[in-house]
């Protein structure tokens, strides 16, 4: 079973997302902030990573830069959900493969989810 982090503090989303995910066949794993996210990472090696962008702690920005710099972790597919801060992440394609908008669309999130977990399979067997 393929698993996903989601790495939110709003406890609610993580779970709307925690639960529309598992419907399509996913494991999910949440965390609250990146800091908590990169404990996660270590312990249950997904193969995807949702993110917020402004979280205690550790924020979406810092947590994808960490996750980009680990070996084990580099090229891991990452979603930033973002309102106010899309354009950040829009502007940093080294660090977020998609950016998609907070209110969020679950059909959206689930169809990117997809594309990005078989393109990065793809990519993985070249």
């Amino acid at each position: 079973m393929t698993t996903i982090l989601v790495v939110d503090d709003e406890y609610l989303i993580a779970d709307i997302l925690s639960f529309a995910l598992e419907d399509e066949g996913f494991m999910v794993v949440t965390a609250s902030n990146g800091q908590k996210g990169l404990e996660v990472l270590d312990r249950e090696r997904p193969a995807l990573i949702i993110t917020d962008f402004m979280m205690p702690v550790m924020d979406g920005l810092e947590f994808a830069t960490a996750v980009r710099s680990l070996s084990s972790s580099h090229h891991l597919p990452i979603i930033l959900m973002s309102g106010a801060q899309a354009h950040i992440g829009m502007q940093r394609s080294d660090l977020f493969d998609a950016v998609l908008p907070k209110p969020f669309n679950i059909d959206l999130i689930i169809a990117e989810v997809r594309k990005l977990l078989s393109s990065n399979r793809g990519a993985a067997c070249d």
